[in-house]
C-alpha cells in the first residue's frame, strides 16, 4: 500500500493540502500520514556594545503541547477515515525539513503532499522554504499543492 505523507502546519491553507491528499489517497488506494512538527523558537539577547547575540533557549513544548497537536490532527484524521482512508496521526517537535525527511524514510512514503504558502522571493532569500528544502533533499515525489492567494 502506497504511503502519503502530509505534513501541516495548521495555516489557513492546510484544509487545501487535506483535500487534495485526500483526492490523491482514494485515486491511489493509499494511507495518509498527518505529521505537525512543532519547531523550537529562538531568542537572541544583545550582548555588549559590538551587539553580538546569544541564543537564549526557548522552554520546550511539553508532552501536552503534542498531545494537544495530536488531538487536533485527530479531528482530521475523523473526517478522512470516513471517506474510507486509513490514517495515522504524528506531533514531533524539531526542525521541519529534518523531521519530515526522516518521517517519509521511516514511514516509507511514497510521496510527500506539501502545501505552498505563496511567499515572495525575498521572504525565501532570508528564510528560507519547508518546502524548498523538502524538494532539494527529499529521495522521494513531492507534490506541492498551491495556495494562490485571491486579490
Amino acid at each position: 500500500m502506497k504511503t502519503l505523507l502530509v505534513p501541516l502546519d495548521f495555516s489557513d491553507v492546510y484544509p487545501l493540502v487535506v483535500n487534495a491528499a485526500a483526492e490523491l489517497a482514494l485515486d491511489l488506494s493509499a494511507r495518509i500520514c498527518l505529521l505537525q512538527v512543532i519547531e523550537p523558537v529562538t531568542s537572541y539577547v544583545p550582548v555588549g556594545a559590538a551587539m553580538d547575540v546569544i541564543a537564549v533557549p526557548p522552554p520546550m513544548p511539553v508532552e501536552a503541547d503534542l498531545e494537544d497537536r495530536e488531538k487536533a490532527m485527530e479531528a482530521i484524521a475523523v473526517s478522512l477515515r470516513a471517506r474510507g482512508l486509513t490514517v495515522e496521526v504524528n506531533a514531533v517537535l524539531g526542525l521541519p525539513v529534518d523531521e519530515i525527511l526522516q518521517a517519509a524514510e521511516s514511514r516509507a512514503a511514497s510521496y510527500i503532499v506539501l502545501g505552498s504558502h505563496g511567499h515572495g522571493a525575498l521572504y525565501h532569500l532570508f528564510s528560507g522554504s519547508v518546502v524548498t528544502g523538502i524538494i532539494k533533499q527529499s529521495q522521494i515525489p513531492v507534490i506541492v499543492i498551491p495556495i494562490k492567494k485571491s486579490a
